[in-house]
């Protein structure tokens, strides 16, 4: 039988399968899913085995992780498989409209928490190599997968496991899904993100909070002062106006604009999708040139001075903003945050005091447009979809994208089957069972297209 028949005559089985597995709380936030996230680890790693992969469930300091292999030659290219199979917490769960861990097929979707972010997608790729393994042949490829525990609660002990197992992980190319298509019927690659850098800065006046009568006018207010700085951080266009800021900014390529151009995408929709009134950003740049492939910098909050019911007349001692920068490859996050740094000191008045503290943060990352992954990624998807996918951009982050590409020196396929309106992390999170099949079908066209690229 063909890999391909084995899937058309198994979809009541890996639809009953998935939702076994969707079964398990395995909420990583929360310590008393401890147990939850240990059971649902042994049903992965035991479906693997079943399924006919190596495998082995793998301690860190938190929750585990399940790693599984098949390798047949090292003639034959690698695949390395990410996933999380940690969920995020359901509540509130009076707004779901079942148990969120009691999945519920309603109008052809699968409503459950962890059905698209990420149990159904990673589930995709064990069904496409089950087809395989289960009608007695060898997978085209040499596989390597890593499932993880902890991805929504921040994945706090995934670098030092990469680094401490750099030759078991060692590949030719990263496989993820765990994003969307850009709409629906419309599926996507994504073949760039952008990094993030995180800082926050504390202005300090006097010592203590000060009564505003008997001092206002003479003492300088760390509020005044920290909305002075902030406002210096851009000019009227937008733009970012920390020294050497964009210096390895790179222009966008004429290939990317090609691509964002097929997009279907329309500003008003935007706007009322967002609820604003207008735009804010370099007019030279189209909104989704802005979003994608643009760094930027953000406020994210600000704190300071009184903020409980009513009115208190002081001067606050202190007042503190919270900063993020979205970058673009060849921007280092740690060299962004000092350039902040000494850009904020610089213009900080001198009758206050400016700290900085610096958290750092991650790299952008961007597939080669011109090397054969994003080619065998796009037919493999048109196979399993039936359409011609387009290839995106996401402006968010995917930290560990950076540390394959960091640690291992492997470039990512980020190849998303779910939709933006999914409702992940949200109640009433649902995956479409068209999408979940489109998804296997593609999982089985890639590993083909992959094999065809070679070492």
């Amino acid at each position: 039988m063909e890999p391909k028949n084995f899937l058309n005559e198994k979809k009541s089985d890996r639809l009953n399968e998935l939702f076994e597995f969707l079964r398990f709380p395995s909420v990583s936030a929360k310590s008393e899913h401890k147990g939850d996230i240990a059971a649902c680890a042994d049903w992965l790693a035991n479906h693997m085995r079943n399924i006919g992969l190596d495998v082995q469930i793998m301690p860190t300091a938190g929750h585990p992780v399940v790693y599984g292999s098949k390798i047949y030659s090292p003639d034959k290219l690698t695949i390395l498989y990410y996933g999380h199979y940690d969920v995020q917490p359901p509540e509130p769960l009076e707004l779901w409209k079942t148990t969120p861990f009691e999945p519920l097929l309603e109008n052809e979707y699968i409503i459950a928490r962890g059905s698209t972010d990420d149990k159904g997608q990673l589930f995709t790729h064990l069904k496409a190599m089950e087809a395989y393994l289960a009608t007695g042949q060898e997978l085209p490829v040499n596989v390597k997968l890593m499932f993880e525990g902890e991805e929504e609660a921040g994945s706090d002990n995934l670098e030092k496991f990469i680094k401490d197992n750099t030759e078991l992980l060692a590949s030719d190319i990263v496989v993820i899904s765990d994003t969307a298509q850009f709409g629906k019927n419309l599926p996507a690659v994504t073949y760039g993100l952008r990094g993030i850098a995180f800082v926050e800065a504390k202005v300090i006046g006097p010592n203590r909070d000060l009564h505003s009568g008997s001092f206002g006018g003479a003492i300088p207010n760390p509020i005044n002062a920290l909305a002075r700085m902030i406002a210096k951080l851009h000019d009227d266009s937008g733009n970012v106006t920390i020294p050497g800021f964009y210096k390895n900014v790179k222009p966008i390529s004429d290939w990317e604009k090609k691509q964002m151009k097929r997009l279907p995408f329309k500003k008003a929709e935007f706007l009322k999708k967002c609820g604003s009134k207008g735009l804010f950003a370099d007019k030279k740049y189209t909104v989704l040139e802005r979003i994608w492939s643009r760094p930027t910098l953000d406020i994210n909050g600000i704190t300071g001075g009184y903020q409980g019911e009513g009115g208190k007349t002081i001067i606050p001692s202190w007042a503190s903003c919270k900063i993020t920068m979205r970058l673009v490859p060849n921007q280092e996050p740690m060299d962004i945050c000092k350039k902040l740094e000494k850009y904020l000191k610089k213009i900080c008045p001198k009758y206050v005091e400016c700290q900085v503290k610096i958290h750092g943060g991650a790299k952008g990352v961007v597939v080669p447009t011109d090397g054969p992954w994003l080619k065998a990624a796009g037919a493999a998807v048109k196979t399993g979809f039936g359409i011609e996918p387009v290839f995106i951009k996401e402006g968010g982050s995917i930290p560990v994208v950076g540390m394959f590409k960091q640690i291992l020196g492997l470039d990512t396929l980020l190849l998303g089957w779910g939709q933006n309106d999914d409702n992940a992390h949200s109640p009433n999170e649902r995956f479409s069972v068209n999408d979940f099949e489109r998804g296997c079908y593609s999982a089985l066209a890639l590993l083909e297209e992959l094999a065809k690229v070679g070492k």
